[in-house]
């Protein structure tokens, strides 16, 4: 009985710590979801532009209890990239240990956001890679491939 305990002991799973992020992490918006569901100390950042979250649509967290921050990367109508991100970030409430995970049309903004703000000290910061639109098809259309929409993920316009 002392030796299967003392191998319990051994063999047991190892309690892995997550480290601080050296780099931006890459996640679909299937994962992005579950994990914001389940982790409180996780924010989405919607970096689209207002027009996009007027006239697409934004993601819906209510059923989670939480709320999207919408915080544009780019300033609309010449996309010029918004200075006041950091501040507007940090007013929003978000914190740098904060996992926030940052989302755009198909990934491509959102990858700078983050990029930007583990450059400004966030420690953990997501692109998720799918977007909320995805990738465009054969036809040149979005939302028939991948992103938050195709995953039918809540949203709302």
């Amino acid at each position: 009985m002392a030796q299967i305990k003392e191998y319990q002991k051994i063999c047991r799973p190892m309690e892995i710590k997550p480290k601080k992020s050296l780099g931006v992490n890459l996640i679909d918006s299937l994962k992005c979801f579950k994990i914001l569901k389940a982790n409180k100390d996780t924010h989405l950042v919607d970096v689209r532009t207002k027009p996009e979250w007027l006239f697409v649509g934004v993601p819906d967290l209510s059923i989670i209890n939480k709320n999207a921050i919408f915080i544009s990367w780019q300033d609309f109508p010449f996309m010029s990239k918004n200075n006041n991100f950091e501040k507007e970030i940090a007013n929003a409430g978000l914190k740098k240990n904060d996992h926030i995970y940052f989302l755009c049309r198909s990934g491509q903004r959102s990858l700078e956001a983050a990029n930007h703000m583990i450059k400004k000290g966030y420690d953990y910061c997501y692109n998720i890679t799918d977007g909320f639109e995805g990738d465009k098809n054969s036809r040149n259309r979005r939302s028939t491939i991948n992103g938050w929409k195709f995953n039918r993920l809540p949203w709302i316009q």
